[in-house]
């Protein structure tokens, strides 16, 4: 199989065979549905409901392909590093997907638990800031790279935080992709909304 969606269980399950990768669709939460305090990052771990938007959002891929960076990306948006020994044009396994996925979200965990120090968080917030370590990687939410961001966290302005989520740019253009992206991880941060913003366009036009 080339791109698509993964099915969540076969994350959280034994590997799925390639004929059984199935898209199900993200879903949304209030905020009473996750917690009722805010608590330190370093008890959160990504949800479920954030593991399937995050296998919507970045597809899944079987053969090594150049990104729109054009770096070499590989599984569920895996950037390949000289220790996986593989080249564009190589193939993995469903196996090779589902550890490199469980090693890209425990570095981005880390990289969250990093970025926001002892602010606590709600568990969709820390979801919101998971993805956004997870699409532009820990250097690029520095405080060199994302003053912003990194002020609003240390003045503990969640409004303001989600206000600096937004990261549309690969190789120096927009990218349609990264903006539906940057207004899902909003409303996530915001709203607890996990959907598509992108399906729930297309619904809004079909339905009128």
């Amino acid at each position: 199989m080339g791109a698509g969606a993964m099915s969540l269980a076969a994350f959280t399950g034994p590997p799925a065979s390639k004929s059984q990768i199935t898209p199900q669709p993200a879903v949304s939460l209030t905020v009473s549905d996750l917690e009722d305090s805010r608590k330190p990052a370093a008890l959160l771990n990504a949800s479920d409901e954030f593991k399937q938007a995050l296998i919507e959002e970045e597809g899944v891929r079987y053969t090594v392909y150049r990104d729109v960076a054009g770096y070499p990306t590989v599984g569920v948006g895996h950037l390949i590093r000289p220790a996986d020994n593989l080249r564009v044009g190589d193939r993995i396994s469903d196996e090779q997907v589902l550890e490199f996925l469980e090693q890209d979200l425990e570095v981005a965990e880390r990289g969250v638990r990093i970025l926001v120090g002892d602010l606590p968080l709600y568990q969709h917030e820390f979801d919101a800031l998971l993805d956004l370590v997870y699409n532009v990687g820990l250097g690029n939410v520095s405080e060199r790279e994302s003053p912003r961001l990194n002020q609003a966290i240390a003045d503990g302005d969640y409004e303001a935080i989600a206000g600096e989520l937004n990261y549309t740019h690969a190789a120096g253009k927009v990218a349609r992709g990264l903006e539906f992206r940057s207004e899902r991880r909003a409303k996530i941060f915001l709203e607890a909304s996990y959907e598509d913003p992108r399906e729930l366009g297309s619904t809004a036009v079909t339905a009128s």
